[in-house]
């Protein structure tokens, strides 16, 4: 299956161009299922979308570019993709978010690359981390991430028309999400653990009347990026925080002059509504 958002702001070629470059990334991710070698996966999605956005009708600046952050195979931050000429673009992609579940054979798994106005998309500079919140546009005035689990799910609750215990929260499956789900449990929502990639519910939690209410926790940050350009195509709601997991990373992120106290509100992690968003399913 194949989600594309924001299409109405692209001309039709470019738009069936980048479509065909996310099904041909699933096609050969699809020859690595279960085979237990996740770096293959990701470099057979890596090769065939590159192949197909090479003489795409487009200038595209990459500016988020999966891979540092575990040295896999990737598109990489300033490679230029296109044949030239408009629109100038930034491009946020993931030839394959989800690595670890093709590589097992898991469903969930996407290929997924998003543009916007060349300029416009947040560079977070060598911060691979951000602390996230997105739901649909009823949230919007209501939640807010500097808020408790609580606030916002009883906030959320009460402009839904719905009991809290009719939430469902998706949040990564990772120990340092152990108290967050903790929390969103004894608050009385459901919890939906998301085995690696949050992409794909952050668009669900965005779109609204899914399976997804709100999106919570810690995720990458070019996932973050990605995610912004479809949750804004949606007119969702979305905030980040960035937030470093090692020494390492936290130093990075104050030599490159970070806020790490800052809220990303939508309009900072991607300046623009023209943004095109397109992802097709592994499995």
């Amino acid at each position: 299956m194949t989600v594309v958002l924001g299409a109405d702001s692209y001309p039709d070629a470019l738009v069936a161009r980048l479509r065909e470059s996310t099904e041909a990334a699933a096609a050969a991710s699809r020859q690595w299922l279960g085979k237990h070698d996740k770096n293959a996966a990701d470099a057979a999605a890596t090769t065939a979308m590159r192949r197909a956005l090479a003489d795409a009708p487009f200038t595209g600046t990459v500016v988020i570019g999966e891979g540092e952050k575990d040295h896999a195979p990737m598109l990489a931050n300033g490679e230029s993709l296109g044949s030239g000429g408009e629109p100038h673009s930034d491009v946020a992609v993931d030839p394959l978010d989800g690595t670890r579940l093709t590589a097992e054979g898991i469903p969930g798994s996407i290929c997924v690359i998003a543009l916007a106005p060349r300029g416009s998309m947040f560079d977070p500079v060598g911060v691979f981390y951000m602390d996230k919140l997105i739901c649909g546009a009823i949230g919007r005035g209501v939640v807010d991430i500097r808020r408790s689990v609580v606030e916002n799910l009883t906030a959320l609750a009460l402009a839904k028309g719905v009991a809290v215990t009719q939430l469902r929260v998706a949040v990564l499956d990772k120990p340092r999400h152990v108290q967050l789900v903790a929390d969103i449990r004894s608050a009385g929502a459901r919890v939906r653990l998301v085995g690696e990639g949050d992409v794909s519910a952050a668009i669900a939690a965005a779109s609204g009347g899914s399976d997804v209410d709100l999106v919570l926790g810690i995720g990458g940050t070019p996932e973050g990026i990605i995610a912004a350009c479809g949750v804004r195509a949606l007119g969702g709601v979305m905030q980040g925080r960035l937030a470093p997991q090692s020494d390492e990373e936290m130093a990075t992120a104050l030599a490159a002059g970070h806020d790490l106290a800052s809220i990303l509100e939508l309009d900072d992690l991607v300046r623009s509504d023209e943004v095109l968003f397109v992802s097709t399913r592994v499995l």
